[in-house]
Formats: structure tokens, C-alpha cells, sequence
């Protein structure tokens, strides 16, 4: 398996070869037509005239690319794959997500989330089970410690699972090979993958950044039970679809009349999933999906920023989801016709024929309505003609030989038409054609798509004290104007995603996004060093607290006491709530990260908290291989005189926020620990006193870390009071 991006980059070379291959085979002497290739869409000609040409190209080109490459269908004869070839609305579904797991509740809601999923989208087939990154990188654990981690841990999974299964929807787990930098398995990453698929019950692994999985997963699977699907993220290498029954349509660029995706036609039971995940107009990709008989990926929650979906695009998947799956068997039939001649210029259709039926699916390419004759047919004795878009009887004149068929079709909208007898409609077609009729009464063009709102928790204030406590600095009040970076990665950006037109795929290369917020100081009071094991050893046997999830509490100490030798280490393995409980125990309360970063550079603005350059002995760079005492570094103290404020341990901070979807909050400081070898790990080791990294937060089992501490602040008497 390739283990990082350069080396998807490396697989998406070696395709090069088979790419020419296939266009020279297109253009040998004698061939009417050479087909052109972008990427993996054969790109259609603009002129109808060439279509027939176009038509006799394509199945050429299949008929010989199938024969070199001694293609073999067996897995897709297979009854326990069958399910991969309807699956036509997958959900790439972040675990964190709030609407999947409410924490007051402490459990998975799958039932209120599917439900969700039918009022918006139509349904789900498919949901791949997202875990770990961006969070991946802030301690040890590596990707399968995401999973065993989650709410309930493996068992509490395999339960969710489940409820997907009794809803009719399967679910994926993912693998991340460029994960090399953290806690390693006592086993391969394959055996570590087959392990949990066995454990969470799953119907497929989604293969980020690959376009393949090595040659050796696929016996391991059918080992643990057939029906396991593979599903790369980049299309799969010709010469390996066979095995692998499914793949990411990410990004791919259509031609102006609508092009032929290269696996659909090779393979029509392969089923591609049309993805743009960082743009607001879903369209093109449902026009793509429409044409050529094939998916969509529904990915709202983008690694912590929310892109919603606009109300048109939903009303279009709602519509169109229906009719992919009771016409199922002609999506996948030998007898697709692509590029059947439409009456309308910017009106495309394709055609596809099973058992007695023909279904037309239709797109309009133009941004105005277009109503009228859209299709002129071969008349066919005894068939009837319905408009399934609209649900009713198709507006249809007899031409001998011909039938012409009208409608109408919204910008940028789809249409369909089918014809059969009475027997080939199939059972409950009335019924059906009811469903469709309301759901194209609840028609929905708008394409505005608002902004998200991520609405940040109040700050507890703490009853004024006039004097600084022992263990405590002085902090003055300020009116100061602080710069925060904070690197550009797909959770978002400070407080809220991208907005319509930023092309955030084409910019998030981890480049520091600067922000400056001015902000006035009251005088407070700052620990001066984080709290520790001692300290938080009196919190419990004082306060006696014991958390609702003790998942993970204080992994690290061993009966009920601090590692020996470590008591005047800073506490970690503390969630958010944890670190609260003791402020409040204290009479302090956690600082607003802007309160930490004030107390840590001082009002000259300073990137540490001793100067300008990250300098040895002045912090914990993890060369110790762990955390050490809070007072180990005196010359790393701030200009307040506050120790451990880079380095050592990251510092929770009163910051949490939320946009419905994804908690949040604030982390300052940096930790000893550096995942190394990706740059899709959190931001490790000592960080500047000016730089946020933004955390998702799922539940205490997860955001307790072996890296994260906390300080306290109280409130002091103002000195003009």
C-alpha cells in the first residue's frame, strides 16, 4: 500500500501507460472515432452528429480493454457484493459529528440521524464511519485506537452499526496509510484493519488518499466474511477493478455535453460516487451521477466545517434516489445507450434498457427552465409513457415511427422518462408514481446556501478577589491588540467555514491563516504553573468527583495515585469537564484562550514566552520522551513569571464552541509529543504562544490525552475600583 499522498501521486503515474494505451487503441487506422480522455471521463463530442461515432468508440475501447486486461467478474457475480452496486447515496459521516452522537445523552442517535438523512436527502445507502483525523497527532494514538476509543468503545460501535443495518444502510470504517507517526500495532495495518471489521460488523473500508488496496486485503476479508467492499478515494487502476467494487468520482471535471465515466462504462456494476466536497452547487455532480447511472457522495460535516448542501441540490438527490433504486437493474444493464438526442439545445439524455423497459434520464445543462418537446422516440407496440420526475403520465404524441415526449425541466434540473407495458412496470408502480408526484410538489430552487453559526460558550466569572492567591500571578489590565495563527487544514477556519467561492481544496495547504482581535483586559490572576498530578490527587479526595465517562480518566496513574516520581508532572488524560470540575473546586475557572495568550507574551507581543525564537532548555521539546516537571525549565517562564507555557503540555482553554455539527475548542501551547511523517497530523511539539490549534470534540473517552493540561485564572478587584 502507498503511504502518503506522494505516493498517490506515484500510483496516479503508473497509470499513465494504460491511459495512452487505451487512446492509441481508440485511434488505430481504421477507427471512425478517437476517443478523448480527461482524466477518467471520456469526454463526449459537442457535435450530435458524432455521437453514433462517439457510441461505437466507447464500446470498441470496452471491448478491447476488457479482453487485454483478462477481465474477470467474478466478485461482482457474487450475491454478497450485490449490495455495492445499488449503493448510490453514501454519507461521509464524521463520528464526532453532534447529530450522530449526543453526548447530554452519552449514545449514538442513529435513528434520529437516518431520519434526518430521508427528510433532507432522500436516504442513505451508505455511511463511511470517519474517525480520526484532523484530530490524529495531539498523543499517541494511532488510527484503530480512534475506533476502540469511540463512545462505548468497540462494542458501542458495533451497536451503531447495527442500528445502520436494521435501517437498511451499511457502513465503511477508513484507513489512513500515511498514519506512521504515531503508536504502532503489534500486527500489520492490514491485520489491524481486518481485526476491526470483524469487531464493528462493517460492509466496507474507504481507502484514503489510495486509489487501490494492496493485493493480499481482499483474501483477508473474504477470510473474515464475503461482501466486503474496497473503495478508493482516487480511481482505481484498471488492471484492479476487479476486486475492488467501488470508487471516489473526486473532482473529476465533466466535459460541457456530458461525458462517460471510464469505470461505469468498463464495469457497469462498479459504482463511483460523485464528489466535490469543498463546493456549495452539488449540480454538475448529480448531472454526472444521473447520466451515467452512478452515486453521490453526501459530505456536509467536512473534517469540522460545515458546507451545507442548498435546498435545490437536496430536492434533486430526494427526487432522483427513488428511481435509481427501483430501476436498479437498468443502471447496471449492458444496455446503456449514452448520448440518445435530446430536442432541446443544453438538453442531454442517456438510455438505458432491461427487461421490457426503456428509462430515459435527462439533464438540462442551462440555467433557464425549458419546457416543451424534450425527446423524440421509436414507438414500441403496447408501451405506456410516464414522466417519473413528476410522477404522473408522460405528455406523449404518436409520430409514426415515432413518439414525442414533453415536459418540462428546471435550470440546471433532471428529468426521466420510462416506457413498458402494463406487466414489465413492476408491483407497486402506482404507488411509486404517487411518492414522486409529492415529492416534485415540494419543488425547491434556491441555490443560497447560508452561512454556518458557531456560537461560543459564556465564560464563568469568578467572584473578584482583591488579593493574588499563593501559586497564582498577577495579570494587569490591558486593552491589547493579540495575533492568533492558526494553520489552514480542512477543520476550517478561527470560527467559521469557508463561504460560497472559496475554493478551500485548492488552499489548504497548511499555511498560517493570521488573525488580530483587539481586546480589553480586566486584572486577573493566572496559575503559575499548570495544575498537577499532587494538586489534582487533593481535588479528588477533597471534592470526591468521579466523572459520568470514566473512559481513559487519569490512564496513566495506577491505583488512584499519580505515576510515582511524577507528582509534580502537569495532570493529563482530563476532558474539558474535568479540568472545569477542579476550577470549580478551586474557585478559579479556565482562561479564555486569550487570557493564556497574554499571560504567556506578555504586551511586546513575542512569539515565546522568553522572546522571539524558539530557543533549548527554556521547554519540554520531547527529548525525554514524556512530560516533565512544571518547574523543570525556569528560564522558559513568561513575562508575568508563569511557568510551562510551550511545550510539555498542550492547555485547555475556556473556548468552547459550536456550530451544531462539530464542538470545538481552543488548544494553546503545544506538548512534548510530535506525530511525525504527515502533514495531516495536529500541529506537535512547542508551539508559539500566538498559535490556536482547533480541537474537535467527541466525548472524554477520546479528548482526554496523554498531552492535554490545563492552568487556572480567577478574577482580581480592578485597582481603579
Amino acid at each position: 500500500m502507498q503511504t502518503n499522498r506522494r505516493g498517490f501521486i506515484k500510483q496516479t503515474a503508473m497509470l499513465l501507460p494504460l491511459l495512452s494505451s487505451v487512446r492509441l487503441a481508440a485511434a488505430l487506422p481504421g477507427a471512425p472515432f478517437k476517443l478523448e480522455f480527461s482524466g477518467e471521463v471520456i469526454v463526449a463530442p459537442p457535435n450530435p452528429a458524432d455521437w453514433p461515432a462517439f457510441r461505437e468508440a466507447l464500446a470498441r475501447w470496452r471491448e478491447e480493454t476488457r479482453a487485454a486486461l483478462k477481465y474477470d467478474d467474478v466478485l461482482y457475480r457474487h450475491p454478497a457484493f450485490a449490495w455495492s452496486s445499488g449503493n448510490y447515496s453514501c454519507c461521509f459521516l464524521m463520528t464526532c459529528d453532534e447529530r450522530f452522537y449526543n453526548r447530554r445523552r452519552g449514545r449514538y442517535t442513529v435513528d434520529s440521524f437516518l431520519d434526518e438523512a430521508e427528510r433532507d436527502f432522500g436516504g442513505f445507502d451508505s455511511v463511511v464511519l470517519w474517525q480520526a483525523y484532523p484530530r490524529i497527532g495531539a498523543d499517541e494514538r494511532n488510527q484503530f485506537d480512534f475506533y476502540r476509543d469511540q463512545p462505548g468503545g468497540l462494542e458501542g460501535l458495533r451497536a451503531a452499526v447495527r442500528q445502520f443495518h436494521r435501517r437498511g444502510v451499511r457502513a465503511y470504517i477508513d484507513y489512513n496509510p500515511w498514519d506512521l507517526g504515531t503508536r504502532r500495532e503489534a500486527v500489520s495495518d492490514l491485520d489491524a484493519l481486518v481485526e476491526l471489521v470483524r469487531a464493528l460488523e462493517v460492509d466496507g473500508i474507504f481507502l484514503d488518499t489510495m486509489n487501490r488496496g494492496a493485493a493480499e486485503l481482499r483474501a483477508k476479508l473474504d477470510a473474515v466474511r464475503p461482501g466486503v467492499i474496497l473503495e478508493g478515494e482516487g480511481a482505481v487502476p484498471l488492471e484492479r477493478m476487479h476486486d475492488h467494487h467501488a470508487s471516489w468520482a473526486q473532482w473529476f471535471n465533466d466535459s460541457p455535453v456530458p461525458g462517460v465515466l471510464r469505470h461505469k462504462w468498463l464495469e457497469r456494476r462498479h459504482m463511483l460516487h460523485q464528489i466535490k466536497r469543498w463546493d456549495y452547487d452539488h449540480s454538475g455532480e448529480l448531472q454526472a451521477a444521473w447520466m451515467n447511472g452512478s452515486g453521490i457522495m453526501v459530505w456536509e460535516n467536512v473534517f469540522g466545517s460545515w458546507i451545507p448542501w442548498c435546498a435545490r441540490d437536496r430536492w434533486l438527490l430526494r427526487c432522483l434516489l427513488p428511481i435509481q433504486r427501483r430501476y436498479h437493474r437498468l443502471f447496471n444493464s449492458e444496455r446503456w445507450t449514452p448520448l440518445v438526442k435530446a430536442e432541446p439545445s443544453g438538453v442531454y439524455a442517456s438510455l438505458w434498457e432491461e427487461a421490457g423497459l426503456r428509462l430515459w434520464t435527462l439533464v438540462n445543462r442551462t440555467t433557464a427552465w425549458v419546457n416543451g418537446p424534450l425527446l423524440r422516440v421509436p414507438a414500441m407496440p403496447g408501451h405506456r409513457y410516464f414522466d417519473l420526475m413528476a410522477g404522473q403520465k408522460a405528455n406523449a404524441r404518436l409520430e409514426e415511427p415515432t413518439v414525442i415526449l414533453s415536459g418540462k425541466i428546471p435550470p440546471r434540473g433532471l428529468a426521466c422518462f420510462l416506457s413498458g407495458t402494463g406487466s414489465d412496470l413492476g408491483n407497486g408502480f402506482k404507488r411509486f408514481l404517487r411518492q414522486q408526484a409529492r415529492l416534485n410538489a415540494k419543488m425547491v430552487l434556491d441555490t443560497s446556501t447560508p452561512p454556518s453559526e458557531t456560537h461560543l460558550l459564556p465564560v464563568r466569572r469568578t467572584l473578584p478577589q482583591p488579593q493574588v492567591p499563593e501559586g497564582m500571578v498577577e495579570i494587569p489590565a490591558g486593552d491589547l491588540e493579540l495575533r492568533i495563527d492558526i494553520r489552514v487544514r480542512e477543520c476550517g477556519f478561527y470560527e467559521s467555514a469557508p463561504q460560497p467561492g472559496h475554493r478551500l481544496h485548492g488552499s489548504y495547504n497548511f499555511q498560517l491563516q493570521n488573525f488580530r482581535r483587539r481586546v480589553r483586559f480586566q486584572r486577573f490572576a493566572i496559575d503559575e504553573t499548570p495544575v498537577t498530578n499532587a494538586r489534582f490527587a487533593e481535588f479528588l479526595q477533597a471534592d470526591g468527583y468521579r466523572p459520568k465517562h470514566p473512559e481513559n480518566f487519569l490512564k496513566h496513574w495506577k491505583a488512584n495515585r499519580p505515576p510515582p516520581g511524577q507528582e509534580d508532572h502537569p495532570v493529563v488524560y482530563v476532558d474539558l469537564d474535568d479540568a472545569r470540575a477542579y476550577a470549580r473546586w478551586a474557585g478559579k475557572r479556565l482562561p479564555t484562550e486569550e487570557e493564556w495568550q497574554y499571560a504567556a507574551q506578555g504586551t511586546d507581543g513575542r512569539k515565546y514566552p522568553w522572546g522571539d525564537q524558539l530557543e533549548p532548555g527554556r521547554c519540554n521539546t520531547g527529548d525525554r520522551g514524556g512530560t516533565t516537571a512544571v518547574k523543570a525549565f525556569p528560564d522558559g517562564r513568561s513575562p508575568f513569571g508563569c511557568y510551562d507555557l510551550c511545550g510539555n503540555v498542550w492547555h485547555w482553554t475556556e473556548s468552547e464552541r459550536s456550530d451544531g455539527r462539530t464542538r470545538f475548542c481552543l488548544l494553546r501551547g503545544g506538548a512534548w509529543f510530535s506525530a511525525k511523517g504527515s502533514n495531516w497530523y495536529l500541529d506537535g511539539g512547542p508551539r508559539p504562544v500566538d498559535f490556536a490549534t482547533k480541537f474537535l470534540l467527541t466525548w472524554p473517552g477520546l479528548d482526554r490525552c496523554s498531552t492535554i493540561g490545563f492552568r487556572c485564572v480567577l478574577d482580581l478587584v480592578s485597582k481603579s475600583g
